[in-house]
């Protein structure tokens, strides 16, 4: 079977057309949950759904970075991880920055609206798992992608959660509280990132091992 270079290295870096049409088709996936949610988002009031489809737009991101350096050197794969943990850190203080904005005067957010978008994006996730499972185990990059992946579950539900305690409560507080939570978790997930990131880089100088 000919095609293109492939060169398998032990820690499995992505390369091969069956990884690269696995990531294209999760590209596609999140980028419209990306704008289903934004838009959602927006009509429906909900931060929580805000910050859901932002993890969306950062995820269709690294797995385009990923797709982008398969193959090339580990300093390269490196330094673009570094770029998706700091995306990732800005991301998540923007969403901060929204949510606390809002508590001067959170309006209630519609939680059928939340409630039934949380679910798509979680069936969009579980898919986006379930295409990119065999490949779990990795460099940085592969292990971001599955690190993006497991976070944007935890925060579908953390979505749908707020929409059931803004429904309960009729006040708009539980979806800032997530918003902020979810902010949270992108800034541990991008600490995460970078720490991994910088040894491979520090690795990559030395050639040691």
């Amino acid at each position: 079977m000919p095609h293109d270079h492939s060169h398998d290295e032990i820690d499995f870096d992505g390369t091969g057309p069956a990884y690269r049409r696995a990531l294209i088709a999760v590209i596609i996936l999140n980028g419209g949950l990306f704008l289903v949610e934004m838009t959602a988002g927006a009509l429906a009031g909900s931060r929580a759904l805000q910050a859901d489809a932002l993890d969306f737009a950062a995820d269709a991101l690294t797995y385009g970075l990923s797709l982008a350096v398969i193959g090339r050197s580990l300093q390269l794969r490196a330094r673009v991880a570094q770029l998706k943990g700091l995306s990732l850190a800005v991301m998540g203080l923007a969403v901060l920055g929204f949510a606390i904005s809002d508590m001067l005067g959170p309006e209630v957010p519609r939680a059928e609206v939340m409630g039934a978008v949380g679910f798509a994006a979680l069936a969009a996730n579980v898919a986006s798992v379930l295409i990119l499972m065999r490949w779990r185990d990795g460099d940085s990059n592969v292990r971001s992608v599955w690190l993006c992946s497991r976070n944007d579950a935890i925060g579908n539900i953390a979505v749908m959660g707020a929409a059931l305690m803004v429904a309960w409560t009729g006040s708009g507080w539980p979806d800032l509280i997530v918003a902020a939570a979810m902010a949270g978790l992108f800034l541990s997930s991008s600490l995460q990132i970078l720490r991994k990131a910088a040894q491979e880089r520090a690795h990559g100088h030395h050639h040691h091992g």
